[in-house]
């Protein structure tokens, strides 16, 4: 892309529209408009997760996991480009595999909870869905390629599985494990009789 933003208030958007990768103009709150701006989103929450105390293998994955982001962005911004490979998503596929190896089986849900690190992943994890479902929705109406729809899935599972490492690496101080779901806590406070 040899095109770089060079005037960032351009004005254009003055009228309820904005520009894509291809030259071509959309309203705003076009399908396509609101998955790029929930990837964008995504990434941004990446930045902040970036900004915590992290192992460097589990840094270095979100930086590639950045870039990797722009690519699906940029190819939802050009119609009919492909700019995230296949090679993303069976990269996403290993670290899955690789960091889910080290943890034990889950018995029960878990709360999106613990460390600062582990929660911020979890909010990662539901932007990467809501992500997911707005590609989806758009390809209801558009043609998309499978790769940006299956990146956001992975992603989202791989985020899950992050936030569970973060909680053991316990970085802050403030976790180590899991926070469970207790559904018995649940019916201790609906029960007047058990109070």
């Amino acid at each position: 892309m040899a095109n770089r933003l060079s005037q960032i208030a351009t004005r254009t958007g003055d009228d309820g529209t904005t520009g894509l990768g291809d030259g071509s103009r959309v309203p705003k709150d076009h399908l396509r408009i609101q998955a790029i701006g929930d990837v964008d989103e995504l990434n941004s929450q990446l930045g902040v997760l970036l900004a915590e105390p992290l192992p460097d293998d589990i840094r270095e994955l979100l930086v590639l996991i950045q870039h990797e982001l722009f690519n699906l962005g940029g190819e939802l911004s050009m119609p009919g480009y492909e700019l995230l490979k296949a090679a993303a998503v069976l990269r996403l596929d290993e670290a899955l595999a690789h960091y889910n190896a080290a943890l034990p089986r889950l018995k029960e849900f878990i709360l999106p909870a613990g460390t600062r690190s582990a929660a911020i992943a979890h909010v990662g994890r539901t932007v990467a869905r809501r992500a997911e479902r707005a590609v989806i929705t758009l390809a209801h109406s558009e043609t998309i390629n499978a790769a940006p729809r299956q990146y956001l899935n992975r992603l989202s599972d791989l985020l899950f599985v992050l936030a569970r490492v973060l909680n053991r690496a316990n970085l802050d101080g403030l976790g180590g494990d899991d926070v469970y779901w207790q559904s018995e806590r649940l019916k201790r406070h609906e029960d007047p009789s058990t109070n």
